[in-house]
């Protein structure tokens, strides 16, 4: 590999154009730092920090970094308490609440995305919960214990959930290990910077910026009521999370060994390679493979990448719901390291897809996919397929003239266009309920209703064929779409994080 010097300039250059439409009045901002192992090359900063106080951004605002947290936690619960976890140890063994399957999972399958746990926020929304409901610690414990199945078979496939980070903080915890005194102790103090890690959403954070997302009526601020885990509960400034990755790219001081550590190759159980680690994903660009993750909290949004071979990285944070961190921090590395960015993919046609008789279903529209309601870009492959850069949403896919056909999840799945709508509306029509949640949902016509009063959420449907209804609807700036996937007198709900939910038919409601 070439080791051409690095472009500063040209880097900066362009993360400084990548935020000039931040810098429009009332608009909330963000800002990009530029480093190598030793110091702050370049900083860029845009927009609000505080639009009711018209405070600039700077990269000493503090945000949320949210799932950027990961791969800190990941680091500290391997490194700093005396052995309490090992990646090969059962959940069951650490958490004796859990139920089978949960039981068998491994502590590293939980920290890299192949466990197969169903994802709390969104099961929670799926059973008509809305993101702003507040819940404990206690009570969202209480509901994992009471699970008994998993999206997938624990090694099978790889999804993003966060569950697998709050069982792992959960066992650390019952052994004495806080997670944010371990951030104190191992990393604010020794670098000198200010990092906190609330659990609630709600708790005072000094020096924290509103998140903001954009509605008809302007700029609002951002909330969310679910209990904070070390999934992605960390917060602090662009200034201080750059010290923290110069540790790792320096390997140095609290970042001694760890970048090899979380990037190690990480295998499922029939032998695929992921690339995806312990909260650190590997990323494609030319001839180099950067390690990084990103972050997403309502109203916050952030993305770090590094090149461990050249010792340089970037990292952007926003508190802007509408902020691309990806696409703007791989720009961002692919001027600083003289890469051409990677070429979009629209060798599939546009439409939705979906599998014979089973619930998976995707959407190809402008270049993106949406697999069970994520979205993903999509890039071309040298062999003509259409790929993702993503590591917890690994994609390779190939139009037959026919079928979509590939890989998602390191699982092969073959994807036909939806036929027409054959009359299933008119089938489910009613009410339908969980025994164990006790909770329901209505039908009624080609709307789908769950929730009471004001409280009610309402999602529109479509056919995805064979007895599967496509919803879509909102919950606050979320878009939710996800399958309903009709079995009889049962019907599954099926996202991407979240599988395990079924509903029964009430027949009394159909008197």
């Amino acid at each position: 590999m070439s080791d051409n010097p690095l472009n500063w300039r040209a880097a900066q250059a362009t993360a400084a154009k990548l935020l000039a439409g931040w810098q429009a009045e009332g608009e909330p901002g963000g800002a990009i730092t530029l480093f190598d192992g030793k110091k702050t090359q370049a900083v860029a900063c845009a927009g609000l920090a505080d639009l009711a106080h018209q405070v600039p951004f700077t990269a000493d605002s503090v945000v949320r970094y949210a799932s950027i947290t990961k791969h800190i936690f990941a680091a500290l619960a391997l490194n700093a308490t005396d052995n309490a976890v090992d990646l090969e140890t059962h959940l069951g063994n650490l958490l004796p609440a859990l139920q089978w399957p949960l039981t068998d999972i491994t502590v590293g399958q939980a920290l890299d995305m192949t466990s197969g746990l169903p994802d709390v926020r969104e099961t929670l929304g799926l059973l008509g919960i809305s993101v702003n409901t507040v819940s404990e610690a206690q009570s969202v414990m209480a509901f994992i214990h009471g699970l008994t199945r998993l999206n997938y078979p624990a090694g099978s496939e790889i999804t993003y959930t966060n569950t697998g980070y709050r069982l792992v903080e959960a066992a650390l915890q019952a052994k004495g290990y806080r997670f944010n005194t371990l951030v104190q102790q191992q990393l604010a103090r020794p670098l000198d910077v200010q990092l906190q890690a609330p659990e609630s959403w709600f708790d005072v954070v000094p020096g924290l910026v509103p998140g903001y997302w954009r509605t008809e009526q302007g700029w609002q601020q951002t909330s969310a009521g679910l209990h904070l885990s070390a999934s992605g509960s960390l917060t602090g400034s662009a200034n201080a999370l750059t010290r923290w990755l110069q540790c790792l790219l320096a390997d140095a001081g609290p970042g001694k060994g760890v970048l090899a550590q979380l990037s190690a190759p990480r295998q499922l159980n029939q032998g695929q390679i992921s690339r995806y680690g312990l909260g650190l994903a590997q990323t494609p660009l030319g001839r180099h493979i950067l390690l990084g993750h990103g972050g997403s909290h309502a109203g916050y949004k952030s993305y770090f990448l590094l090149s461990a071979d050249r010792q340089a990285g970037a990292l952007l944070v926003s508190n802007r719901e509408d902020c691309d961190s990806f696409a703007i921090i791989l720009q961002v590395m692919a001027a600083l390291l003289d890469e051409t960015l990677p070429t979009r993919s629209s060798a599939i046609p546009e439409g939705i897809y979906a599998t014979v008789a089973e619930p998976y279903w995707l959407e190809v529209k402008a270049g993106n996919v949406a697999y069970l309601g994520t979205d993903e870009p999509l890039y071309a492959s040298a062999d003509g397929y259409a790929v993702s850069l993503s590591g917890h949403m690994p994609l390779r896919l190939k139009w037959t003239g026919e079928a979509v056909e590939g890989e998602v999840g390191h699982v092969e799945r073959r994807f036909l266009p939806v036929p027409p709508d054959t009359g299933c509306l008119k089938q489910i029509q009613g009410v339908w309920y969980h025994p164990q949640y006790r909770t329901a949902f209505e039908i009624r016509g080609n709307q789908i209703h769950i929730g009471v009063g004001p409280a009610v959420q309402t999602g529109l449907l479509s056919s995805l064929g064979n007895g599967r209804m496509l919803v879509e609807s909102h919950d606050g700036p979320y878009r939710k779409r996800f399958c309903l996937y009709f079995r009889g007198y049962d019907v599954d709900l099926i996202a991407n994080r979240s599988r395990i939910l079924t509903f029964k038919r009430d027949m009394r409601a159909r008197a």
